[in-house]
């Protein structure tokens, strides 16, 4: 009988570059839409690389592939930032969100499971909870986890990744929204979302899904608007990541 292989014996196999690559892909994306890489910073290869514990290869792969998403931007040498939101841009990503998230409530709407719903209610009652304490950190990834649990009920993956796509463009500004009347209003649309699907109701899914996108970018606006001032030069920092590998 031929001799067994020592790596054959192993429960597992060696981590692949691929793996690795996708990991920190994964991260960044993470970090764009959580907001650890805020609007109007910039962050470094190498500093990535550090925090992530890995060489710079995967993390300059990483930046391509979210370049050429549109979440990201080379500022100068191997430095990268979230692009900048002009009011054209903002209208621009508001329409298509309307239209594309649109599609997906509706569709979720007919098809969502009754036995789905309780973790909508869990994350409404999350965010109204972060909202009364002001905490941001909090909200805005349950608002983020409402939203693509709805999206994903619609039972398309390309019409998904699309969404993912726009969120990566807008996402990072979200974080700018701290007012807590406006997560209010906010979660007041996301309720009359939740009803809709209980009753099977797609238009007005889709409507109380306008306003909510509607509102935020009336906010986006104010804030950007308010910002538009003669803004300091982007500045580098280090980036700290709990909890890589």
């Amino acid at each position: 009988m031929a001799p067994v292989r020592a790596h054959q014996e192993l429960p597992y196999s060696p981590v692949s570059r691929a793996t690795i690559q996708d990991h920190v892909y994964l991260r960044m994306r993470e970090m764009i839409l959580t907001g650890g890489i805020e609007p109007g910073r910039t962050v470094t290869v190498q500093s990535l690389a550090e925090a992530f514990g890995v060489s710079a290869m995967p993390v300059r792969e990483a930046m391509h592939r979210l370049v050429a998403e549109k979440a990201l931007t080379n500022v100068a040498g191997r430095s990268v930032g979230i692009p900048f939101l002009s009011p054209e841009r903002l209208d621009d990503l508001q329409r298509v969100r309307i239209e594309v998230e649109g599609t997906a409530i509706g569709w979720a709407a007919e098809s969502m499971p009754p036995e789905a719903l309780p973790v909508l209610d869990g994350l409404i009652a999350e965010m109204e909870e972060a909202k009364d304490r002001g905490d941001r950190a909090r909200y805005v990834p349950a608002n983020r986890a409402f939203h693509f649990a709805i999206y994903r009920a619609s039972g398309s993956e390309a019409l998904l990744s699309i969404i993912e796509s726009l969120w990566l463009q807008i996402g990072p500004f979200f974080n700018l929204l701290g007012a807590s009347d406006a997560w209010g209003a906010s979660n007041d649309h996301h309720r009359v979302m939740r009803a809709a699907i209980a009753a099977r109701d797609p238009a007005t899914a889709r409507a109380a899904l306008r306003r909510d996108i509607d509102d935020a970018a009336v906010m986006l606006r104010r804030v950007l608007s308010e910002e538009a001032a003669p803004a300091p030069r982007a500045r580098r920092r280090k980036v700290v990541v709990m909890g890589t590998a």
